[in-house]
């Protein structure tokens, strides 16, 4: 039966004012900044780690920031999804996931700098990604009855949209990732359990269509993500006992919601493929090997297929770092990596080409204590 939800919206505001360390011939001012922030998902206290990015790509850890929620705590990888930070389109605001506590918080972005604007029940069970798109967005709840919960963005706040819970197929959908077309027309949720990408037409109230299910190409689809001209790239884990047997595919969406796949299961050759990321100008595609601690990369094609760069992988984090989400920085010209096992964040200067140039680490992050979620400006 749906729920019913009622308008409300809880404003904190929690202004943490951080007193970065001035490094000389640099400027103090993070307003002006490109900048990287991840998510501890500690299960205590909640917290947003900005950092300042440098003109080489390099770091600087400038604030950490409570959500005003609690995470889920863990190892490595507890949240198992993409998206539990989030950057709106215009990169002016930061949602992040607090899975343990069922929230989700919004915050101000200015360079590096983060003020919490909002904090809001998912109205679900284990929030663990965001999708966003002009004012619509869409929470995905992995755990009790697995859905999907739609918000209006109105100012910095999140305002419930009423009757837009829409379930997965299953309640054990071990549902990893959601995402929202580049035209707005479009929700589209991976399950891991049942190997399946869900999607949904958005309707013109904001509330979603009936639930299309869609078997993957391939074995153990984990996160889907959207190319600017509307093809969906998924990323696969591969079929289990198969030595880096992970791959990507590429789908076009067709208008009733089903999905026409385009390359199917390109190889990645590397292990545990979980997460993706598309350069702003749809030339490229990362996808992240946690089981191997590498990036393979892929040219976009006209059509949306997928052709492997030369040698496929085409950067490795130290062994056993085990990097878990990636994001492409707004200007295209850096890849970075959560490095959950050595805590780290992995730096990677994307070339003209397309390939990978190692620019280094930073750290900040504890090894081994839940961390999930990367987004950069």
């Amino acid at each position: 039966m749906q729920k019913h939800l009622q308008s409300m919206s809880v404003v904190m505001a929690m202004a943490l004012t951080a007193a970065p360390m001035i490094m000389h011939g640099q400027d103090n001012n993070t307003t002006n900044h490109h900048a990287v922030f991840v998510m501890t998902n500690a299960a205590d206290k909640n917290e947003v780690i900005a950092y300042q990015r440098n003109a080489d790509g390099s770091l600087r850890e400038t604030q950490r920031i409570p959500t005003g929620g609690r995470g889920s705590g863990g190892n490595n990888d507890p949240l198992e999804s993409q998206g539990s930070l989030t950057l709106s389109q215009d990169h002016s605001f930061l949602f992040a996931v607090n899975a343990g506590s069922g929230e989700v918080s919004v915050f101000r972005v200015e360079g590096s700098t983060l003020s919490l604007s909002d904090k809001v029940p998912s109205f679900g069970s284990e929030p663990n990604a965001i999708a966003q798109h002009g004012d619509l967005v869409y929470v995905l709840n992995t755990g009790g009855s697995s859905d999907v919960v739609g918000f209006h963005l109105e100012g910095d706040q999140l305002l419930p949209i009423d009757h837009s819970i829409a379930f997965l197929s299953t309640n054990t959908a071990g549902a990893a990732s959601i995402a929202i077309s580049p035209d707005g027309q479009f929700v589209a949720v991976t399950e891991r359990l049942t190997n399946s990408i869900d999607v949904f037409k958005v309707l013109g109230d904001g509330t979603l269509s009936s639930i299309v299910v869609n078997p993957s190409i391939g074995p153990g689809a984990f996160s889907v993500s959207f190319a600017p001209d509307g093809v969906a790239i998924v990323s696969e884990t591969g079929p289990g006992g198969v030595p880096n047997g992970s791959a990507v595919s590429s789908y076009a969406v067709a208008s009733g919601g089903t999905l026409e796949p385009i390359s199917s299961s390109v190889p990645t050759l590397g292990a545990a493929n979980c997460w993706n990321a598309v350069t702003p100008d749809g030339r490229f595609v990362y996808v992240s090997n946690a089981g191997s601690s590498t990036i393979s990369g892929f040219a976009i094609g006209a059509n949306g297929s997928l052709s492997a760069l030369p040698g496929t992988v085409v950067a490795a984090n130290p062994a056993g770092a085990v990097n878990l989400d990636i994001t492409v920085s707004a200007d295209g010209k850096f890849l970075y990596t959560l490095n959950s096992r050595n805590g780290t964040i992995g730096i990677f200067a994307i070339q003209k080409d397309g390939t990978l140039k190692n620019a280094g680490s930073a750290g900040g992050i504890a090894p081994n204590s839940g961390f999930n979620g990367i987004a950069a400006n």
